[in-house]
């Protein structure tokens, strides 16, 4: 079964990562799934997409249990902003969370970890464009918080996550995160969305969170889509 959104998606991954040298295999794509229900899941998922990313535990709560119910194999990514009191939600529905941007995130999160014997792999946000309405670690900082989580709270961090100011060329902020995760010997790189996804692969990104293009476009454009 094609879905023409999707299949446009993951035409352009493989365009990208060959033109980038790389191995369209290395690319993950994320189906972002902020504002639409089962009805324009269901589709996406009967042609073969599997991992999906929600901004809102809120939000997945309602939507993703009966869905992962009903499709075991379905694996879903936090990509929007989490608080502390929603840490205990977050552990147990999301596969793996994109978000940590603070300690005090990062010690919740190792404390429910540690409770609930479930350990989703874990991505630091780091704020590439010092975006004050921004969530995550400020560039210079990110060393700092990595060797914390890792040391202190012996979290095993597997990613890196950013979105670039939506008026910037974001290729110095995929490098920049490319090079922060080389010096940390962190692989995963979560970032390129609808619009920039392609320039992301060109810099190294392992996962791709893309949202309008693959559902069509939403009344108000998500920061993770």
């Amino acid at each position: 079964m094609t879905h023409n959104g999707l299949e446009g998606v993951r035409q352009g991954i493989r365009e990208a990562a060959l033109s980038a040298g790389r191995d369209p295999a290395a690319i993950k794509l994320i189906a972002v799934t902020k504002t639409f229900g089962a009805t324009d899941i269901e589709p996406v998922v009967a042609a073969g997409q599997m991992m999906f990313g929600e901004n809102r535990v809120q939000e997945a709560k309602v939507k993703w249990p009966s869905l992962k119910i009903s499709h075991p194999q379905l694996r879903l990514h936090l990509i929007g902003p989490l608080q502390s009191n929603k840490t205990a939600d977050a552990v147990s529905l999301f596969d793996a969370i994109h978000t940590v941007d603070r300690r005090k995130i990062a010690e919740a999160l190792a404390k429910e970890m540690q409770r609930q014997q479930r350990y989703p792999p874990l991505f630091v946000q780091v704020n590439t464009g010092l975006e004050e309405q921004k969530a995550g670690v400020a560039p210079k900082e990110a060393d700092r918080f990595i060797n914390d989580c890792r040391e202190r709270l012996k979290l095993s961090i597997s990613g890196l996550m950013c979105i670039p100011p939506l008026t910037d060329d974001p290729e110095p902020h995929f490098q920049l995160l490319a090079g922060i995760a080389e010096r940390n010997d962190i692989a995963e790189l979560s970032m390129g969305m609808s619009e920039d996804y392609a320039t992301a692969i060109s810099c190294g990104a392992t996962y791709v969170r893309v949202g309008s293009a693959i559902f069509g476009s939403r009344t108000a454009r998500s920061p993770a889509g």
